[in-house]
């Protein structure tokens, strides 16, 4: 039986924007060694592979250099191909086992809601290292999960960042998150987000970074809902709500091609 292989911009409404994935519906369990030279080959930041079990899909992640425990860009493009390729109806909703646990997704007003596990920060010093990896010195930096969670205090300097990818990747993180409070009207907060360890330089929009995200933003700005915009060269726009157990992350997303895989 054939596999079908989907393209999908994640995070946008119009194509060629936003964070790029591979969706593949499987049909049976394929060897790790394959899901990952596949990756390899579609060369996305992400691959996501379903498998439909009993109750929803198993969801896997795998960049073309490792798998990942989370992905959020990644998910929004499995549930758009599912419900846009009619194999879930658009008033029910998915759930997909992953991983990170038991992940929740819906449609409300057109967009994709899905409900992440929340991550906490914790505040670190100035250390020479992360200085000396940045080639400036933010206004605060945290620890958010697997990824290092650094606070500027002006727009500018997360859109003009110039990242050395190389003194990042020897940090111990999976990435680098940039961020700062918007100037933009109708955007909360923006970011840009880095992971050379994993083989993504920089990810165009990156719904897992916001599981940490929101949580600091929630911490400043005393509000629970946001507008985020990711500032990559693609760019990407993502609704972010926090509640007291999970942070629940909304896009929109559009494929770009379908087609069949012979292998």
């Amino acid at each position: 039986m054939e596999e079908k292989l989907y393209l999908v911009d994640a995070f946008t409404d119009h194509p060629f924007s936003g964070n790029p994935a591979g969706v593949v519906l499987l049909h049976e369990r394929r060897p790790n060694e394959w899901m990952l030279s596949l990756a390899k080959e579609v060369n996305a930041s992400e691959t996501a592979f379903l498998l439909k079990q009993e109750e929803g899909y198993s969801l896997r992640w795998f960049t073309p250099k490792v798998e990942v425990n989370l992905c959020g860009h990644a998910t929004l493009a499995a549930a758009h191909v599912l419900y846009e390729a009619g194999y879930v109806e658009e008033k029910s909703g998915i759930i997909f086992q992953t991983k990170s646990g038991e992940l929740n997704v819906s449609i409300r007003d057109e967009w994709i809601r899905m409900d992440f596990p929340k991550m906490h920060f914790l505040e670190v010093g100035f250390g020479e290292k992360y200085v000396n990896a940045l080639e400036c010195e933010p206004e605060d930096m945290n620890i958010s999960g697997e990824n290092l969670l650094v606070v500027f205090k002006q727009p500018r300097n997360v859109i003009d960042f110039l990242p050395n990818f190389e003194k990042i990747r020897e940090l111990d993180f999976q990435g680098v998150i940039i961020t700062s409070q918007s100037d933009e009207e109708g955007v909360d907060f923006i970011s840009r987000y880095f992971a050379p360890r994993v083989g993504v330089n920089e990810d165009p929009v990156t719904g897992s970074t916001h599981c940490g995200l929101g949580p600091y933003w929630r911490s400043k700005l005393k509000k629970d809902d946001f507008i985020a915009k990711q500032v990559s060269e693609r760019g990407g726009l993502l609704r972010v709500k926090v509640t007291e157990e999970h942070v629940e992350i909304s896009g929109q997303a559009v494929t770009v091609f379908s087609g069949k895989l012979s292998c």
